[in-house]
């Protein structure tokens, strides 16, 4: 997952990433205040935000308003050193998915996230069924006619991200920023990209896997479902 972390801790902040990072294997961007992260929804897309309520320069349940309002499909967790039913219930109300009171395991944060995007891109499945193709999403595992692929980290949110996107044409630049997020800012090449995707198919077609994957010449690629 493409997550946002919303929290004006530095100390805090950096748990959570280097957690989800290495435990989740989600890619994390952090902003440590309301404006850059109003600035990172309006410029990025994510398929969740993580989101302390008070912030040095605006309140959390403002940037869930503005998410709200723009029709945005993101899964939204709070995290408050705030405990009063009230915020709790506003919080809910206004379109958040979780609230998490300070402190809290990093661990339960995780579990949270990926229960999210089971029930954003997978319908609350736990694996992920496509023909000859299946995905075990928490445990990075997924497999072509029963025989497991070794695929790296890239390759297999490469995969997922196909897979939660079939027969849609995504763009180079939406594949780059989902993966990679605002890294690619740095970069003038999407070299890597086509090294990830030759590889990805090169695998999957070694296990009897049709080729789903098409490029769409000067636009990017499909996950095409006859």
């Amino acid at each position: 997952m493409k997550i946002l972390i919303v929290e004006d801790e530095k100390t805090l902040s950096d748990s959570i990433v280097e957690y989800l990072e290495i435990e989740g294997g989600h890619l994390c961007e952090a902003v440590y205040n309301y404006d850059n992260a109003v600035e990172k929804i309006e410029l990025y897309e994510y398929d969740c935000i993580v989101v302390d309520i008070n912030l040095p320069d605006g309140s959390g349940l403002d940037i869930i308003r503005l998410i709200k309002n723009k029709s945005k499909t993101m899964g939204i967790i709070i995290i408050s050193g705030r405990d009063s039913i009230e915020d709790r219930i506003e919080g809910l109300e206004i379109g958040a998915d979780n609230y998490l009171t300070k402190p809290f395991h990093l661990a339960e944060l995780n579990a949270h996230l990926r229960s999210i995007n089971r029930r954003i891109n997978f319908n609350g499945n736990n694996k992920i069924v496509f023909n000859e193709i299946e995905i075990i999403p928490d445990e990075h595992r997924a497999f072509v006619h029963n025989k497991e692929l070794k695929l790296t980290r890239k390759e297999f949110e490469v995969l997922l991200f196909f897979i939660s996107n079939k027969n849609k044409v995504i763009t180079k630049i939406g594949l780059a920023e989902h993966l990679w997020g605002d890294f690619m800012d740095a970069s003038d090449s999407f070299d890597f990209i086509y090294t990830h995707i030759k590889n990805l198919r090169k695998k999957l077609l070694k296990e009897g896997c049709k080729d789903y994957i098409q490029t769409v010449y000067g636009v990017g690629y499909k996950f095409h479902v006859p």
